[in-house]
């Protein structure tokens, strides 16, 4: 009963902001996420029902680590491995690798760890995999503000000049909308409607509405995302369709194949490498003219 009681509020002696990972790892939230509601885990027990709302109150690049949540809540790092697993299982966490570009050209895989409030099927982490992520049905979506009405609606705060109305943010929405797909950042887009303003800005709305089609960015190459799925238990990457719930056959339970290939030792190798250079050596001296 104490796990029911438990609200997901962190140990009182470790009231300091739950710590974020090394960049570029950490918590990453699923898209196209229903709006967040008090029932989204009811489904689950209640010591992963709690769990999955901590995390899902964390902000992107949160370290959920089995040793930091384990710092951060009352559960120990079995017990929260167990929830952890059993959130593979109803489809609201993925563990995996993803394909980055880097600085030096080379690109290079990193660690993800993706959280989605929205249960989903193996089906649409597969697809998801792929980059093609299915949308929600319309019934099931709830009305609200978007990324790009935010983004514009906050706008006069920082830059009072620019402040604007509902009906203007949610006319120019559409457009900042398009500065988005083509993988702009909220700061380029304030950048582009608050660098050089005039003095003063006689509309607001018309000025907004000019940069944000004179200074729209070209669209970028198409280039599917290279993401891998790896097993909630043991890490072994592998396809979806080798992962239901996000475990591996074998940690599920599966009969492994009765045949398998093992590995050579290191001293089968070098003892096979020093056969194939006498080999070598021996026709060598049969081709020599006397």
């Amino acid at each position: 009963m104490a796990e029911a009681n438990f609200s997901a509020a962190p140990r009182s002696a470790h009231a300091l902001p739950h710590p974020l990972a090394n960049p570029g790892y950490g918590k990453l939230n699923a898209p196209d996420q229903l709006t967040r509601t008090q029932h989204d885990f009811a489904h689950l027990p209640p010591r992963e029902a709690a769990i999955a709302a901590y995390i899902d109150r964390l902000p992107g690049g949160a370290d959920i680590s089995v040793k930091t949540l384990a710092k951060q809540l009352p559960y120990g790092q079995c017990a929260l491995r167990t929830a952890l697993n059993n959130l593979h299982k109803a489809g609201h966490l993925r563990r995996g690798r993803e394909q980055m570009a880097a600085d030096s050209g080379s690109p290079r895989w990193i660690t993800r760890t993706w959280f989605s409030r929205t249960a989903r099927d193996d089906d649409w982490w597969a697809a998801f995999t792929r980059g093609d992520v299915p949308q929600e049905p319309p019934e099931r979506r709830r009305p609200t503000r978007s990324r790009a009405y935010i983004l514009l609606a906050a706008l006069g705060r920082t830059t009072p000049a620019l402040s604007l109305s509902h009906a203007d943010c949610a006319e120019l929405a559409p457009l900042v909308a398009d500065w988005f797909a083509r993988g702009a950042t909220d700061e380029a887009v304030l950048h582009a409607l608050t660098a050089g303003l005039p003095v003063p800005v006689h509309s607001p709305a018309a000025l907004v509405r000019k940069r944000l089609t004179s200074k729209l960015p070209p669209e970028p190459a198409p280039r599917p995302p290279l993401r891998v799925l790896e097993c909630a238990k043991c890490g072994t990457p592998g396809r979806p369709e080798a992962l239901p719930g996000g475990i591996c056959g074998a940690c599920s339970g599966e009969r492994a194949p009765a045949h398998r290939n093992a590995p050579l030792s290191a001293s089968a190798v070098h003892a096979r490498a020093a056969d194939i250079r006498a080999a070598m050596s021996h026709q060598r001296q049969e081709r020599t003219p006397v």
